[in-house]
């Protein structure tokens, strides 16, 4: 029986996830879908479906859809719009370059879905200034925001999860991980200027266009900002100290949003609907159908093989759980996937009666290929869908395979780097290793800035010289 229900639930996941890459049928129908035959076919009780699915993401997501919605109607994000193009000079390159940064860093200290929520507005708000096409700078800010999550406890729902499994807190995944954090960011970045650099040459008048505006001028209502701006600083808060508060990230959106509500005194039916529904609905299928996998053993099964692999030795295997992190978390959602590591880890610890030093490894090794990872496809990480979801609302679709000839292969130049990284961490002491990738994260972003600023003069000229 148990067999049988292996297959079945094999097949439904499959079956499922080509006709998302095939986009023939909406992700969203196809995982609700793949969800109802799960469940039809007796692999998940409705009770177990429930179970498997991730409220807390489900509720962050609901929480801060709201207050994005209602904080829109006061121009805020216009406002933002203008004063980074201004600040970048209107070159489309550079603004590239300025929004990455401020993705990766509030993705940081927030988390990388609330990041997309509040960046992706104002992207196509500079898009339609500048008018051109917003997808290369969605996809930079996905990758962005990914990199960026991957770097702090509270910025990336695997690094909440390892957190919460472990004795690990937020300064130890500063130190740990923000070094080759950054040298990730700043080479990713720079290859993605290189790769739209055509597709982003705009005329000396569009550009010129930008100035032309008052940024006041967009903003439409000051005293619904200034509540939208306390509630979004008491969220912040309470992402920053949720553990000393004991509370869930989504209980913390959840309660801005009813705050929000309630000071603005809005019809809830506009705020609702700014909601980016059919997003959520793909992440509860999506959460029931790799439920169905980790149920009937699957996912246990390949972890568990994959550990066995190296014969328990401690440098090989930790680096084998990043890669295969890593190329699993662009396929399966990464918060289901690490899930089922955590207990394997902890499992293989207890029984190998391996030391602190070496737990420590594994759970870096497996936040950065969970997080880094989850660039490989659309569907790798929650700030990607709901980067797409956001995208086709506003109706600019990025295809399943389009983004993924993009950011897979520099998915993999990242853990190639983390590789590195993890390698001198473990055969090498832990400051000596920090303070090196450090430096070398710092000098690499100098050069980076440097051969970037000559990339935009230099597409500034080819412009010039074409008109």
């Amino acid at each position: 029986m148990l067999e049988h229900q292996t297959m079945v639930a094999t097949a439904i996941f499959l079956i499922t996830y080509a006709v998302i890459v095939s986009e023939k049928i909406h992700r969203a129908v196809a995982a609700f879908c793949g969800a109802a035959l799960v469940i039809v076919a007796g692999i998940l009780t409705p009770e177990d479906a429930v179970h498997f699915v991730d409220w807390n993401t489900i509720g962050l997501l609901v929480g801060m859809m709201i207050v994005v919605g209602i904080t829109r109607e006061t121009g805020v994000f216009e406002f933002l719009a203008i004063k980074a193009a201004k600040a970048a000079g209107g070159q489309p390159l550079a603004i590239l370059a300025s929004l990455a940064a401020v993705t990766a860093i509030l993705s940081a200290l927030l988390d990388n879905v609330t990041t997309v929520l509040l960046i992706v507005p104002v992207t196509f708000a500079i898009a339609r200034k500048l008018q051109v096409n917003p997808i290369p700078f969605l996809i930079t800010e996905i990758l962005a925001s990914n990199i960026g999550g991957t770097a702090t406890l509270i910025g990336d729902p695997p690094n909440i999860m390892i957190g919460s499994a472990t004795h690990l807190g937020f300064l130890d995944f500063v130190i740990n991980l923000t070094p080759i954090v950054i040298l990730v960011h700043v080479v990713t970045i720079f290859i993605l200027q290189l790769i739209y650099r055509k597709q982003l040459r705009v005329p000396a008048e569009a550009r010129q266009r930008i100035f032309e505006f008052n940024e006041q001028d967009e903003l439409k209502d000051i005293p619904l900002l200034k509540k939208c701006l306390v509630c979004i600083g008491l969220i912040v808060t309470g992402f920053l100290l949720h553990q000393a508060l004991h509370l869930e990230s989504s209980v913390i959106a959840l309660a801005g949003a009813s705050l929000l509500l309630l000071i603005t005194r809005k019809d809830p039916e506009h705020p609702l609907a700014q909601v980016e529904w059919p997003v959520i609905f793909f992440f509860i299928g999506l959460f029931v159908i790799v439920g169905a996998l980790e149920h009937v053993g699957v996912i246990s099964a390949m972890a568990a093989y994959a550990l066995e692999a190296t014969g328990g030795a401690v440098l090989p295997t930790g680096l084998l759980i990043m890669w295969v992190s890593a190329i699993a978390s662009s396929f399966v959602d990464n918060i289901p996937f690490v899930a089922t590591m955590i207990p394997m880890i902890k499992e293989m610890g207890a029984l190998g009666a391996m030391s602190a030093y070496d737990m420590d490894f594994f759970w870096w090794s497996l936040a950065l290929g969970a997080c880094l990872g989850g660039n490989g496809t659309i569907i790798g990480a929650s700030a990607n869908v709901v980067v797409i979801g956001m995208a086709e609302k506003r109706g600019t679709v990025i295809p399943f395979l389009g983004f993924m000839k993009v950011a897979f292969p520099l998915m993999l130049m990242s853990i190639v780097m983390a590789t590195v990284y993890m390698y001198l961490w473990y055969v090498l002491p832990t400051v000596p290793t920090i303070l090196i990738v450090l430096v070398a994260a710092t000098l690499v972003a100098v050069l980076m800035s440097a051969a970037g600023r000559r990339l935009v003069r230099a597409e500034a000229d080819k412009v010039r010289e074409t008109a």
